[in-house]
């Protein structure tokens, strides 16, 4: 996809979220946060700050991983996934790597439905 409709999907979605979730437009953080309770597979519950930043760490991971950088070792006992870095991820540059995610999160939500 090319910046521009990477944009406007982008857009769309935010839109379909905040409507989805009666809320305001989510910014990146959101979505990371909302994909990685959707992999833990437990819905909605009450998270602490380290345990919402690790969900968002389990969504960048699983995001990553459809450009092979990151595969799913397995779950642990409380039932969190692990990830292993399997490859590096290159220095891209700052809007590099907001359009790669954007498109990620994109690509995630489309497969989703």
């Amino acid at each position: 996809m090319k910046a521009a409709e990477v944009n406007i999907k982008w857009v769309e979605l935010q839109h379909q979220i905040a409507e989805s979730f009666d809320m305001d437009i989510p910014d990146m953080k959101v979505f990371l946060f909302l994909i990685g309770v959707q992999e833990l597979g437990k819905g909605p519950l009450k998270f602490s700050k380290r345990e919402k930043e690790e969900l968002m760490h389990i969504a960048t991971c699983r995001l990553f991983s459809a450009m092979g950088f990151y595969e799913l070792t397995g779950v642990d006992q409380d039932g969190w996934p692990h990830w292993n870095l399997i490859q590096a991820i290159p220095n891209y540059t700052i809007l590099e790597q907001e359009l790669i995610m954007k498109s990620l999160i994109i690509d995630y939500f489309e497969q989703q439905s």
